[in-house]
C-alpha cells in the first residue's frame, strides 16, 4: 500500500520500529516477538501487529519476527533500499552541523547539494561540495533530480526557499524553521521544532517550589545568588 492507503501516523512509527530492530541486530538477536518489541517502544503488541498488517504478514505464529527479514521489509516499505540525494539550504551554525553529520549515508541519504545566502559561505568546499548561492536552487535541484530538501534557514526565508525547492522537483521537505510551510498537494513536510518539543514536555513538569534555606525556611523570591556567592567568598577569605 502507498500514499493515502496507510495512515500517516503509522508511517511515522515505522522508522522507530526499524531503529529498534537494527539495535537488536547489533546486539546479536535474531528474532523478536511483537510483545518484546512493544516493551522496547512503550506501546502495545496489538498496535505493532496492526501497523504491520497494512503491509502484509511479516511474522510467524509462535515464532515472532525474523529480525533480518523484518528490517529488509521495512526498508523496502520506506523506500530505503536505495540512496536518496538531499539538498541542504542554509549554511549557518545549524546548516554546518547538518552538513557534517555522519549519520546520513549509513541510513540511505546523501547531501548532494548545499546552498547558502551569505557571501562568506558561498564558494566554500564542504565534503567535496561547493556551497552554491540560493539563486541556483531550482536549476541545480532539477539537474540532479533531487527529491528531498532540508531547510536550515530563518523563519522569514523558509517559504521562499521551499517554493524554489518544490519548483525544482523536491517532494519532501525537512523543515527546521519555526514556521508553517504552505505546500501543494503531493509534497510532504516534516517539521523539526525543538522549542515546540520542549514546550510539550513542560506540561508534565510540576512548577517547583522555592528552594528551602539552610534553616528549613523557604528562600525568598528574587534571591541574589551572585551576592550570596560574593559574601561566602569574603567570609572564607577571613
Amino acid at each position: 500500500m502507498r500514499n493515502g492507503a496507510v495512515p500517516d501516523v503509522v508511517i511515522r512509527r515505522l522508522p522507530l520500529y526499524l531503529r529498534t530492530l537494527r539495535q537488536l541486530r547489533r546486539e546479536g538477536q535474531q528474532a523478536v516477538s511483537s510483545e518484546e518489541l512493544a516493551r522496547f517502544l512503550g506501546t502495545t503488541a496489538a498496535q505493532i501487529r496492526r501497523d504491520f498488517s497494512y503491509f502484509g504478514r511479516f511474522g510467524k505464529q509462535g515464532y515472532g519476527y525474523d529480525i533480518e527479514t523484518l528490517i529488509r521489509e521495512l526498508e523496502a516499505v520506506l523506500n530505503l533500499d536505495r540512496t536518496w540525494d538531499v539538498a541542504l539550504v542554509g549554511y549557518g551554525n545549524l546548516g554546518q552541523a547538518i552538513a557534517h553529520y555522519r549519520g546520513f549515508e549509513p541510513n540511505g541519504f546523501r547531501i548532494a547539494a548545499i546552498f547558502a545566502k551569505s557571501p562568506e559561505h558561498i564558494g566554500q568546499v564542504v565534503n567535496g561540495l561547493v556551497v552554491l548561492p540560493e539563486t541556483e536552487i531550482e536549476r541545480v535541484v532539477r539537474e540532479l533530480a533531487i527529491r528531498i530538501g532540508i531547510l536550515a534557514v530563518p523563519a522569514e526565508a523558509a517559504q521562499e526557499v521551499a517554493d524554489k525547492l518544490i519548483a525544482g522537483g523536491v517532494r519532501a521537505l525537512l523543515n527546521y524553521a519555526p514556521v508553517t510551510l504552505h505546500v501543494p498537494p503531493g509534497v510532504v513536510v516534516r517539521d523539526i521544532d525543538p522549542i515546540g518539543a520542549l514546550q510539550s514536555m513542560t506540561y508534565y513538569l510540576e512548577p517547583q517550589e522555592p528552594r528551602p534555606s539552610a534553616d528549613g525556611t523557604p528562600a525568598p523570591d528574587g534571591l541574589n545568588l551572585a551576592a550570596v556567592a560574593a559574601e561566602a567568598k569574603r567570609q572564607a577569605s577571613r
